[in-house]
């Protein structure tokens, strides 16, 4: 049976993909997987922050709970997701990733990995 290593390496190691972060709802790094120079604890410190201000944002809406968040920037995309009631996963995505096939695979495997925590 994988763990939560084996599938943040293996998701670090997809294409286009620059960092990838399992985290508590606190904040902090279960583990991490992140091209050189990229300050993932800083990034993790942020994460709940967001994920907070979409769940309220969807309860405003009507539209349910919180499950992805996709946001676009200058220089690439960030992926944030609920991993159940204990864990939060970010993914950064270099400029010009085709992100398609990262969130069927995710949206696919998201109850798994959460079972892994």
């Amino acid at each position: 049976m994988p763990t939560i290593r084996d599938v943040v390496h293996a998701l670090g190691r997809r294409e286009g993909v620059e960092a990838v972060l399992v985290l508590g709802r606190d904040g902090l790094a279960i583990d991490t997987h992140a091209r050189e120079g990229l300050d993932t604890e800083s990034l993790a410190a942020l994460v709940p922050a967001v994920v907070t201000a979409c769940e309220q944002l969807g309860e405003a809406a009507g539209r349910g709970g919180f499950g992805f968040s996709l946001v676009e920037f200058g220089s690439g995309m960030v992926l944030l997701a609920e991993l159940g009631d204990e864990g939060l996963l970010a993914m950064v995505f270099a400029p010009g990733t085709n992100v398609g096939g990262h969130l069927f695979e995710l949206r696919r495997h998201q109850r798994s990995i959460a079972a892994l925590l």
